[in-house]
């Protein structure tokens, strides 16, 4: 960046929820029908974009973040499919890059690459990146991340990740998968908990780790303006604790995708109901799956 870029002030009110009535893609009922684009793109203010993936390339159908900052950009994960060709997410990155550079200059400008855990439909587009100049990507398996992190000295850490006066913070999750990563970012109050909370199936292979995480979040929460609590799919129907069967390619009457705080201490109050013996319940907007 060079002396005469002026900054963009990141830090300077408390973030206040925008609305997010979005029409999500949502797949279609036969492949012929279907004119989504491969990847829907959402940009919920100058610097933030929401992006998913279509449910005719893959039937997760993930949500990935982009969020710039002064100095780079992060993208929290890369989505279900590796191949560029059926799913061009570096070509859609590199043009929400260059669009934003051409609004606000800069001579250098970097992209990272993070994830919320390691599981293949969060990791797959990978290596599309791989030689993509100014670019690091974090391996998300659980040695790689935490030592990115510092959370292998101490779990319970907050790690902070600076994009240039966009800082996220950065805290270890486990239940749904042992390298589970949340992120808060402070500019827009997003709580970003990959596949930890989401409108769909809690997978948990780890019980106790689950209701520690869920614990330390309401307690995050408790101490920072969230707006929206953004996770990485949407599995439910409308009509409350029923969910689309698993591999789904058209979903119609989808609820929205985020979730609020309250949310987590609906998680938490159905962990206590469930007690010593895990099993499934379902809530109104999630089921908890322990043991998938």
């Amino acid at each position: 960046m060079n002396a005469g870029t002026p900054l963009i002030d990141f830090t300077g009110a408390t973030p206040q929820p925008r609305a997010l009535d979005v029409r999500w893609i949502h797949g279609s009922p036969s492949a012929k029908h279907n004119t989504d684009p491969d990847i829907q793109v959402h940009a919920y203010d100058e610097h933030t974009f929401i992006l998913r993936q279509n449910m005719a390339i893959d039937y997760e159908a993930p949500f990935l973040f982009l969020l710039f900052g002064n100095a780079r950009a992060v993208l929290i994960d890369t989505g279900a499919t590796a191949s560029a060709e059926f799913f061009p997410l570096r070509r859609v990155v590199d043009e929400l890059v260059t669009g934003w550079l051409a609004r606000h200059p800069r001579e250098e400008y970097h992209l990272l690459v993070l994830h919320t855990h390691p599981h293949g439909d969060h990791v797959a587009g990978d290596a599309q990146f791989a030689d993509r100049p100014d670019t690091t990507v974090v391996g998300a398996d659980l040695a790689t991340a935490w030592e990115y992190f510092g959370f292998g000295g101490d779990p319970d850490a907050v790690a902070r990740v600076d994009l240039g006066g966009r800082a996220l913070e950065c805290l270890a999750t486990p239940g749904h998968h042992e390298a589970a990563v949340t992120f808060y970012d402070r500019w827009t109050g997003f709580l970003l908990t990959g596949d930890t909370v989401y409108p769909g199936r809690l997978y948990i292979q780890d019980w106790p780790a689950f209701t520690r995480s869920i614990d330390r979040l309401i307690d995050f929460c408790d101490r920072r303006p969230v707006t929206h609590v953004l996770g990485c799919h949407i599995e439910m129907t409308r009509q409350p604790g029923m969910d689309y069967p698993i591999r789904t390619t058209y979903q119609p009457d989808e609820p929205p995708l985020q979730l609020t705080t309250g949310h987590l201490r609906e998680i938490r109050a159905a962990i206590e109901e469930i007690g010593d013996r895990p099993r499934r319940r379902a809530c109104p907007l999630f089921v908890l799956w322990p043991n998938p």
